[in-house]
């Protein structure tokens, strides 16, 4: 079992937390984290794969253990969080590496794309949406209206969203035995989202999520152009991105590789052997150089 080392740089004025993993030398694999977790939810994937790959999992600026200044210091929207990993990449000395993105951390990693199409070498999407299909309205519709209009009655009805009850249900939702899946996950989240100001960075996060779905026609643009292999494992219960999100990945990747498991949002956490697996079986059967 590989060695996860835990590191801290600093990146645009900001602290970014990491857990790195690999031989040095290796091809790059980038985890990017949803919400609203952190690289914590690939503790157990890093050293899992960190025998042929460079594993490296930043926290976004907000989450996790990296800085989470006040809405007031810094703009929280999607372009600014990939303009973060961005100067961590360079900071890192990365030039080419495959995306593993999921939710939040899939906008992050189209903004990526579009910016440095030359450096991604596959992508590999667990529950995190390119397309208007994976959307799930139920769970959707309050965050499009609070974008479109944040006034107060808006923001009460997306607040219970930042609440321990909503972050537990995003870990066992859809999880035919809710026992596989460990508690200290969504404590860890549930603390780490407890820090003074982190409520109005999330609020202005979900105001400003509407604005990845207008990047979707560039991103299928560059996904039919580019040729880059396409892996979607998906826990296909997930109520918050649905298995839709998967198999629309088809439409400019024909060959993309879909995989549907009986799982939920935080697939990993129910469902690391295979999906270990399937990441194994797919960089062997693909062209791409890792």
């Amino acid at each position: 079992m590989s060695v996860v080392h835990h590191r801290t740089v600093h990146v645009n004025g900001q602290e970014v937390f990491y857990r790195e993993a690999g031989p040095r030398d290796a091809p790059v694999i980038l985890l990017l984290h949803g919400y609203p977790t952190s690289s914590y939810m690939f503790r157990h994937l890093i050293p899992a794969i960190a025998d042929q790959y460079r594993v490296i999992a930043p926290d976004h600026i907000g989450f996790g253990r990296s800085s989470a200044p006040s809405v007031e210091s810094f703009s929280y929207t999607f372009s600014s969080l990939a303009h973060v990993t961005e100067g961590f990449l360079s900071t890192l000395g990365i030039m080419k590496y495959t995306l593993y993105v999921h939710d939040y951390g899939a906008p992050i990693a189209w903004h990526l794309a579009l910016g440095h199409p030359e450096s991604i070498e596959g992508v590999i999407s667990q529950n995190g949406n390119a397309y208007e299909d994976g959307f799930v309205s139920k769970f959707w519709d309050p965050i499009w209206t609070y974008g479109g209009d944040p006034v107060a009655a808006n923001e009460s009805a997306l607040r219970p969203a930042l609440e321990r009850e909503a972050i537990e249900w995003q870990y066992t939702h859809g999880v035919p035995d809710a026992t596989t899946v460990d508690p200290d996950a969504w404590e860890h989240d549930i603390a780490l989202m407890a820090r003074p100001g982190v409520d109005r960075a999330q609020l202005a996060l979900f105001a400003d999520y509407a604005s990845n779905r207008v990047l979707y026609p560039l991103v299928h643009e560059w996904l039919r152009d580019s040729g880059v292999p396409v892996l979607a494992v998906w826990g296909k219960n997930d109520e918050i991105f649905g298995p839709a999100g998967a198999t629309a990945f088809r439409r400019d990747v024909p060959d993309a590789r879909i995989e549907l498991l009986d799982g939920g949002h935080f697939l990993l956490e129910s469902h690391l052997d295979v999906v270990v697996k399937i990441i194994r079986e797919w960089r062997a059967a693909s062209s791409v150089a890792v």
